[in-house]
């Protein structure tokens, strides 16, 4: 009997809450994913992943949460680097539909069909931070659904500065958008070379791959989501998800999300964690992309 799922990636620039997103639905029984456990153990075959939907919605939320010994849906960068290529987890670039030559096409959706072919889920959920890569998917996975997580980028700023494996104190050529445009670099410069300015520059120019990549994926399927109005009303925003990804209304899902802790502390945590001069100086910065997304 022939298996169709239907795959979607949620895309994120990083640091915007998409992590929180992807587990949450990763609870609808519908939904396959790649653990953690699959990521630290590549070698291990796909059917590893066989009860990877039961066996998570079985582990205590609390025992799920980042920052200790858990069991959780996975981005699975180990699994891909060993299995697909590097390209897939450290680019200078996004990937786009001229990448996908025949060797990485065949490598990176035979991973993603065998693991929902063994998981037998009719949706199978994916995440990708950093890069959008989605010209890349789409070639590699024709139909596949993208849902683009955003978030105020001066939030995101913030807990840039505060994560061990940011590169930016390193200065531009180490920042994931490579090297800044001589505006850019001018900006960066007469900000006294702030750390904080080349963090929202940073965001500012992969965000810009993320509009390009909306325009290149047909309509509907491509879907916007801002964290901060999931934070808002969680209940109505993944209820928009769950559709857009083609899964049905179901009461354990509904417990797990009712269960979950949305915390509306950290929409505003920046404004205790920057001073106010850095927060003037990222919101002059991005003042076209704040008023765009909404973040007055």
């Amino acid at each position: 009997m022939s298996f169709d799922p239907t795959f979607v990636f949620l895309l994120s620039n990083g640091r915007s809450g998409s992590s929180l997103i992807h587990e949450v639905l990763a609870r609808h029984p519908d939904v396959g994913f790649i653990s953690n456990v699959e990521d630290n153990f590549p070698q291990l075959p796909a059917s590893i992943g066989r009860q990877n939907n039961a066996m998570y919605r079985r582990v205590p939320q609390r025992f799920t949460r980042k920052g200790r010994l858990r069991y959780a849906p996975s981005e699975g960068y180990r699994l891909l680097r060993r299995r697909v290529s590097p390209a897939m987890v450290a680019s200078c670039r996004d990937l786009l539909g001229s990448d996908a030559t025949p060797w990485l096409t065949a490598r990176f959706s035979h991973l993603f069909t065998e693991r929902a072919r063994a998981q037998r889920k009719p949706v199978f959920v994916h995440k990708f931070t950093g890069w959008p890569r989605s010209g890349f998917i789409d070639a590699a996975l024709p139909g596949a659904r993208f849902i683009n997580i955003v978030r105020d980028p001066r939030a995101v700023v913030s807990s840039d500065l505060q994560i061990s494996w940011w590169n930016g104190w390193l200065g531009p050529a180490a920042m994931s958008s490579g090297i800044l445009s001589p505006p850019d670099a001018e900006a960066w410069e007469a900000s006294g070379r702030s750390f904080a300015v080349l963090a929202a520059l940073n965001w500012r120019n992969v965000v810009k791959s993320f509009e390009a990549a909306r325009d290149r994926v047909p309509d509907g399927r491509w879907l916007d989501v801002r964290f901060e109005d999931v934070i808002a009303d969680p209940e109505s925003q993944f209820k928009e998800m769950t559709v857009f990804a083609g899964l049905p209304a179901d009461t354990r899902f509904d417990a797990a999300l009712s269960a979950t802790v949305f915390a509306p502390d950290r929409v505003d945590a920046y404004k205790r964690d920057l001073d106010h001069a850095s927060i003037a100086a990222v919101e002059a910065s991005l003042a076209r992309e704040l008023h765009e997304f909404g973040y007055t």
